[in-house]
């Protein structure tokens, strides 16, 4: 289904995409954790995949990549993990969020192709700057895998228009100018505004990341965006194995989205 069923998603709903570590703090564990995201709420998933120099990622993930990278969690162990996830829910867009470096390692090509057999449907990749992407977009694109890029609110005219370009599915707006993790508040003015001209000039869905961790988040977020990014607040969580404290959370911040 690939890029069809991400916006097939955005056509019914203004969906809950709900990110989660491959192998944190164990396969079996993660996978509980992902199948409990889809059973109480969530409309797409993001699957981390573990690396040593997550860059763009505040403590609550570097935390849960370190400890996936020191238990030895691969590629592959992440695309069996979203094997087992679409096997009981096919209808569930499931997108990999993976640096560049782990990528080109295993071979672009290599892991393209696996990552099509296994069910993936989406690709961010946040430390390839869409100029740069051109071989892996080709890649994507012919293999019905849709390659998400990342916008911010530092990103100029010039970037927001290839990055619309570029786009099949929807654009991930980045709503703080830094790293992950979850926030009180959020620059609620700002964003807004970013979102609104990136929508205009772009004429693409915008879903909206970083900070958010409650229903508030949520709700608000929904009056400006066409979707919404939860991670670290699930995340910190799933280093408990608190498989009821992510049920009530994507309940929560689920309750608040308009239109949902």
């Amino acid at each position: 289904m690939g890029i069809k069923l991400i916006l097939e998603k955005f056509d019914k709903t203004k969906p809950l995409i709900t990110y989660f570590m491959a192998g944190y703090p164990d396969i079996e564990k993660s996978l509980k954790t992902g199948e409990s995201l889809i059973q109480n709420g969530a409309d797409i998933l993001e699957i981390g995949v573990p690396f040593s120099d997550p860059v763009a990622d505040g403590k609550t993930i570097q935390v849960a990549h370190e400890k996936a990278v020191k238990d030895g969690i691969t590629i592959l162990d992440v695309l069996n993990i979203t094997e087992e996830i679409k096997k009981k829910y096919p209808s569930t867009p499931v997108i990999l969020m993976a640096y560049y470096n782990p990528i080109f390692v295993y071979g672009e090509y290599k892991f393209i192709k696996l990552a099509k057999e296994k069910g993936v449907d989406g690709l961010i990749v946040p430390d390839l700057p869409p100029e740069e992407a051109k071989d892996l977009k080709k890649l994507t694109d012919e293999n019905d895998i849709s390659l998400i890029f990342l916008l911010a609110p530092t990103s100029p005219m010039e970037r927001i228009e290839l990055v619309g370009s570029l786009t099949n599915s929807f654009i991930y707006y980045v709503s703080l100018t830094g790293i992950t993790g979850a926030r009180e508040e959020l620059p609620w003015e700002e964003l807004e505004n970013k979102v609104r001209l990136i929508k205009e000039i772009t004429k693409r869905r915008v879903a909206v990341g970083f900070g958010v961790s409650k229903r508030e988040h949520t709700e608000r977020l929904s009056r400006i965006a066409d979707g919404v990014v939860v991670g670290s607040a699930i995340v910190k969580l799933q280093g408990k194995s608190d498989l009821n404290g992510i049920s009530n959370l994507i309940k929560e911040l689920k309750s608040g989205l308009i239109g949902s």
